[in-house]
């Protein structure tokens, strides 16, 4: 594959909507890196070149925001037309459509968070473009992940402040500002370690129809069509070679994640210590020297599970 074009370049989908993208990087490999939420944005992949190029290895990374997400187009989801707009498939389609209008092949695919999940989806559905697979923070099924999030919410909140959350939640009461006050106490233990928040914008850049169709108010609370996310019977099927990468101190089970890469045929567990849910920024070294790894053995042909 050719050098692309450095910078932004819009492009337009089948559907007539314009999706931001982004090239960072040179080299024969090529990355295309997808973010998470749903309803967040590239930033914290914006130096995923550089990072590499430290770790001594030149990628192509391309970058791009989601439809309905804060530098791409958003369609008026309350117009009955728009809400296929809010499943499952247009998102893992429309990874597929970006890879055809990049003119990408044999490449290599990471997702964080919601865009994990859309790394296993493709893996199964499109893996013979793929050279490789990362899945940074997800998990493979959605109730091991609220288990997890109840178990951290008892263990570092007052029996007081774990019932007021609760009953907000029992009312739908999320703008409550006591209860966002306890959210970003959780937000600053185990999403964004490092702060000030790295991707911290003055407004809130979350495409919240977006957000809240799949995720619900927040990280903690389940409400949406993510509740559904279960692919545990599927992962053995994955024939990509993968990495599962998890910070060590995040909103996802670290067991999960483990039993993820003992089940997928040809994957590696890697874990960064003092990362939270954005590891790739809590702890850059060695989330990128764990990402360099993977790569350069793939392309080596000394990749081993």
């Amino acid at each position: 594959m050719i050098s692309m074009k450095q910078g932004t370049t819009i492009i337009t989908l089948d559907n007539g909507y314009h999706l931001w993208t982004n090239t960072q990087g040179t080299g024969d490999i090529h990355l295309l890196a997808l973010h998470g939420g749903p309803g967040g944005n590239h930033e914290y992949w914006e130096d995923t070149a550089k990072q590499l190029a430290k770790q001594g290895l030149n990628v192509q990374v391309h970058m791009y925001d989601q439809l309905g997400s804060w530098y791409s187009d958003q369609p008026d989801y309350s117009k009955p037309e728009n809400q296929k707009y809010l499943t499952y498939d247009y998102f893992l389609d429309e990874v597929e459509e970006v890879r055809q209008k990049l003119g990408i092949d044999q490449f290599y695919l990471i997702g964080q968070s919601w865009g994990g999940a859309l790394v296993q989806m493709y893996s199964l559905k499109y893996g013979q473009h793929l050279k490789g697979a990362i899945i940074s923070s997800m998990v493979d099924n959605i109730d091991e992940y609220v288990a997890n999030i109840n178990k951290i919410r008892e263990h570092i909140m007052t029996p007081d402040q774990l019932a007021y959350m609760k009953q907000v939640e029992a009312n739908g009461n999320y703008d409550d500002a006591k209860y966002q006050g306890l959210v970003d106490i959780l937000n600053k233990g185990y999403v964004d370690r490092k702060q000030p928040a790295a991707i911290s914008h003055l407004i809130d850049t979350t495409a919240t129809d977006v957000y809240g169709a799949f995720q619900g108010d927040n990280e903690f609370v389940i409400t949406g069509k993510l509740k559904e996310w279960d692919v545990r019977d599927q992962l053995k099927n994955d024939q990509v070679p993968t990495l599962v990468t998890f910070g060590e101190h995040e909103t996802m089970p670290l067991a999960t994640g483990k039993r993820m890469a003992e089940t997928i045929p040809h994957a590696r567990w890697a874990t960064t210590p003092e990362g939270g849910h954005h590891h790739m920024i809590d702890n850059a070294p060695v989330y990128y020297d764990h990402l360099a790894t993977f790569i350069r053995d793939v392309e080596s042909g000394n990749f081993n599970d």
